[in-house]
C-alpha cells in the first residue's frame, strides 16, 4: 500500500520536501490507514505530519466517540491534531452535502496540504453515481487527485488493500453506523451494485478509478486547448471540433456569471452559434442574456426596460446610464449626443417603441432597422435613449437628431447627453 501511495504522490507532484501535510481523519478504516501510512513515510517524504478531525454531531454519542478515538490515536503517535465541530443542518442539497461543505470549509482553513482518504472504491462509486444521473467527460473524471491544496493519494488503493494494511499493523478504527443505511445513493451502490460488478471483475474499483483519472487528464487537456483570453468569433468557433467549441462556450458562460453552466445552457448558445440569423439572443439563469452580434457572442446582465422620464427645462435628469441636461439654446448644435430642437409640448426620454422612425441624411428608417444596420445588439436596443415630444421622435442618442425636427433658428432648447461615471454598455454597443 505504501508503494502505491508513493507512486501516486510522485506522479501528481502532490507533496514537496518541507511541506506540512494535514491528514483528514474521521476515525474510519480508510482515514486511519492514510494517517498511519503517511506517518511511516514522513521521513522519506521529508514532511511535517499533522491530522484534522471534524465533528459534525450527526450521530450523537457515536460522533463524540469518533473524536475521542482520533484524539487518542494521534496522541499515541505524537501527531498534532486540529479539531473542529459544527451543528450541521440539511441544506438545499441535503444533509450529506451540508456536512461535506462544513467539513471542507474547516479543512481549507488549515495551513498545509490537506490529504483525504478517498480510495479507488470511492472513485468508482462516484463514476457510477454520475453515470446514473447523466454526465459528460468532466463528470466521469470523478474525484480529482489534486484540487487546490487538497490531495488524494489513495485513489488507486482499494478497500481490500486498506483492510490488509490495518490488519498487518494491528491498527484499530471506527465504524460509521450511517454507512450501513441504504437511504443514500452511494450506500446503495456500495452494497448492491459494486458487489455484483466485482463478481464479474474483482479489479473493478481500480479499473474504474484509473479510467476516471485518465478521463480527467483528457478533460484537462481539452480545457487547456479551449482556454482563450477572449471568446473567438462565431466563424472560428464553428470551425472547431464540438469538444473544443463547447468548452470555449462553457468557459465564456462561467466568465459571464453563469456559475454552473449545464448542458442545456451550452446547447442554447450553440443554437445561436449555428443559427442562420446574424442577430439573436437567449436568456440564461443568473440574469444573463447571451446575444449573437454577427460574428461575435456577447453576454450581458439583464437590464430592465427603462421607464419614460419627462424633462424639465432648464434642468438635469438621470436616465439609465446617462445624465441629460436640458436648457434654452444659445446656439444651434446637432451631434450624436447633443440636439437643438423646438419641441411641441412635453419633452420625454423613453426606450424605442414599435413604429418609431427617424429621418437622417440617408432617408427615413425605422429605429428597428437602423439599430440592425448599425449592428447594435438586440439586448442593448431598448437601453438607448429616444428623445420625443407630443409629435413623435426628435432624436436618438448616438444616432442624431431627426432632420425634420432640428431647430433652424432660435429660440430653441438644447438637450445634451453625458455618460455617468462608467461607460455604459449601450455606449459600447453603439461604437
Amino acid at each position: 500500500m505504501r508503494n502505491k501511495l508513493l507512486r501516486m504522490i510522485r506522479q501528481y507532484d502532490m507533496i514537496m520536501p518541507g511541506d506540512t501535510v494535514v491528514c483528514a481523519v474521521s476515525g474510519g478504516a480508510d482515514s486511519v490507514a492514510l494517517l498511519f501510512a503517511m506517518y511511516l513515510l514522513r521521513d522519506k517524504l521529508d514532511i511535517r505530519l499533522e491530522a484534522a478531525h471534524f465533528n459534525h454531531h450527526l450521530r450523537g454519542e457515536e460522533s463524540d466517540g469518533d473524536e475521542a478515538f482520533v484524539r487518542e490515536f494521534c496522541g499515541r503517535y505524537d501527531i498534532p491534531l486540529h479539531a473542529g465541530s459544527a451543528e450541521v443542518r440539511p441544506g438545499k442539497k441535503g444533509l450529506e452535502a451540508a456536512a461535506r461543505d462544513a467539513r471542507y470549509a474547516f479543512l481549507r482553513g488549515l495551513n498545509g496540504k490537506i490529504a483525504t482518504a478517498h480510495t479507488a472504491d470511492d472513485n468508482a462509486e462516484t463514476v457510477i453515481m454520475r453515470m446514473i444521473r447523466g454526465t459528460g467527460l468532466k463528470g466521469l473524471g470523478a474525484i480529482a487527485p489534486v484540487s487546490g491544496n487538497v490531495i488524494r493519494p489513495m485513489l488507486l488503493i482499494n478497500r481490500q488493500e486498506v483492510e490488509k494494511f490495518l490488519l498487518a499493523w494491528g491498527l484499530p478504527h471506527r465504524e460509521d453506523s450511517s454507512n450501513a443505511s441504504d437511504a443514500f445513493l452511494r450506500n446503495r451502490i456500495r452494497h448492491t451494485v459494486m458487489p455484483l460488478l466485482k463478481s464479474e471483475n474483482p479489479r473493478l474499483a481500480e479499473n474504474l478509478s484509473l479510467m476516471a483519472l485518465r478521463l480527467r487528464e483528457d478533460e484537462d487537456f481539452l480545457a487547456a486547448q479551449s482556454d482563450f483570453p477572449t471568446l473567438p468569433g462565431v466563424q472560428t468557433l464553428r470551425a472547431m471540433p464540438k469538444a473544443q467549441h463547447s468548452r470555449c462556450i462553457e468557459k465564456f458562460l462561467k466568465d459571464s456569471s453563469v456559475r454552473e453552466p449545464e448542458d442545456s445552457h451550452i446547447s442554447a448558445v450553440e443554437g445561436l452559434l449555428f443559427s442562420d440569423k446574424p442577430s439573436a439572443r437567449v436568456n440564461l439563469p443568473g440574469g444573463v442574456t447571451v446575444s449573437r452580434r454577427y460574428d461575435r457572442l456577447e453576454a450581458q446582465a439583464h437590464t430592465p426596460r427603462p421607464e419614460p422620464v419627462a424633462l424639465t427645462c432648464p434642468g438635469e435628469t438621470v436616465y439609465g446610464d446617462y445624465r441629460v441636461t436640458c436648457k434654452p439654446a444659445d446656439k444651434i448644435v446637432n451631434t450624436p449626443d447633443t440636439f437643438t430642437v423646438r419641441p411641441v409640448g412635453t419633452l420625454t426620454l423613453r426606450p424605442r417603441e414599435s413604429g418609431d422612425t427617424i429621418r437622417l441624411s440617408g432617408g427615413t428608417k425605422s429605429l428597428k432597422k437602423l439599430f440592425i444596420d448599425r449592428k447594435i445588439p438586440a439586448a442593448m436596443r431598448e437601453q438607448i435613449p429616444v428623445l420625443c415630444d407630443e409629435q413623435g421622435v426628435l432624436g436618438v442618442y448616438s444616432i442624431g437628431v431627426h432632420a425634420d425636427r432640428a431647430a433652424g433658428e432660435l429660440p430653441a432648447v438644447t438637450v445634451r447627453f453625458d455618460r455617468n461615471t462608467v461607460e455604459s454598455s449601450a455606449d459600447q454597443a453603439c461604437k
